[in-house]
């Protein structure tokens, strides 16, 4: 296997991270007004992510960067050609960091309550768009013999992108409620797992229609294979929200989200970004990729950061992992 290849799958792996981690974020911020019923109970939810949502973003700057470095055409074309949709995601994101922070600054009701509400809509759009801009990849956008981008911004929002970021806000949004009821107790839990299930069914129709779609359009072997262990993972994960154990549901629905990327990216290998002008000017693993030589260096970088974020991250989460509820909320000022 090429450098080049091994830096395609390590940037998968970085994508997997994210959604993996900020899926369940994006969700908790959506339930702050689909699930907590007043201010005490989304202070439950928020203080549920709390500890770690900034760290889960960690790997988003970490596959932004290696990206840029080792598929520097595939940065600048992605970047460039999807301006509009990643600003969008970068604008929500600042807000969404300065929410969590200033929220509860001052005690005023209108001051908190516009805070919560950025987190809600700073939490549903990016997991919207970072599902649209992932089908539009993966289906193939308007570039040129030149490697640039040269559709406009409507046409990113066609049918199979758009359902794309159905299928990423809702999976996110049931990854976020099994999330909340293995992090609660009392009946907020209670709520986070009947909620949890019919999102999961929810998810269950878009994300088959979606994975087949993608399948029947782009896939291969591989693809398939990933696609069925998808589809059992979400099966097996609103099965297990039903009964009640909610670990064995949210480590269901990391496989269902780890399997869907992979699926993604297997079906676009060994294409980074196609053309859908002509397949002759697709950005590949090849003609998008850095020198050996920098390849190399970043294999060596990886290999020592790499290990050092993982065991900090899993310990932040080792020190935070008990349950939240409503008795551990101090009262308001």
């Amino acid at each position: 296997m090429e450098l080049h290849d091994v830096w395609f799958v390590l940037i998968a792996v970085l994508w997997i991270g994210y959604f993996f981690l900020e899926g369940f974020d994006f969700g908790v911020g959506v339930l702050t007004k689909l699930l907590a019923r007043d201010r005490a109970e989304k202070r439950v939810l928020i203080n549920t992510i709390g500890p770690v949502w900034d760290g889960n973003e960690v790997w988003l700057l970490t596959a932004g960067g290696a990206t840029f470095a080792a598929f520097p055409e595939w940065y600048a074309t992605l970047f460039s050609g999807f301006y509009l949709p990643l600003l969008i995601i970068l604008v929500c994101l600042i807000i969404r960091g300065v929410a969590f922070e200033y929220r509860a600054k001052r005690p005023e009701e209108n001051w908190q309550r516009n805070w919560e509400q950025a987190i809600f809509w700073t939490s549903l759009i990016p997991a919207f768009l970072w599902g649209v801009a992932f089908g539009n990849i993966v289906r193939g956008v308007k570039i040129d013999a030149d490697m640039e981008y040269v559709g406009g911004f409507w046409e990113l929002l066609n049918p199979y992108a758009l359902l794309g970021g159905l299928v990423t806000l809702t999976l996110f949004t049931f990854h976020g409620a099994v999330f909340a009821a293995l992090k609660t107790l009392g009946d907020i839990r209670s709520r986070a797992r009947a909620l949890a299930f019919r999102l999961g069914l929810v998810t269950a129709v878009l994300a088959l229609a979606f994975l087949v779609w993608t399948q029947l359009d782009t896939g291969n072997g591989w693809s398939l294979a990933v696609m069925l262990v998808a589809v059992v993972a979400l099966v097996g994960a609103i099965a297990a929200i039903k009964a009640g154990r909610e670990g064995w549901s949210f480590g269901l629905s990391g496989v269902t989200i780890a399997a869907a990327v992979a699926m993604l990216f297997l079906a676009l290998f060994p294409n980074v970004m196609p053309s859908s002008l002509n397949p002759e000017w697709s950005l590949t693993v090849t003609n998008a990729s850095s020198s050996p030589y920098t390849l190399k260096i970043m294999t060596w970088c990886a290999a020592v950061a790499t290990p050092l974020v993982l065991l900090y991250q899993s310990w932040t989460y080792w020190v935070f992992r008990k349950r939240i509820g409503m008795q551990h909320i101090a009262d308001a000022h």
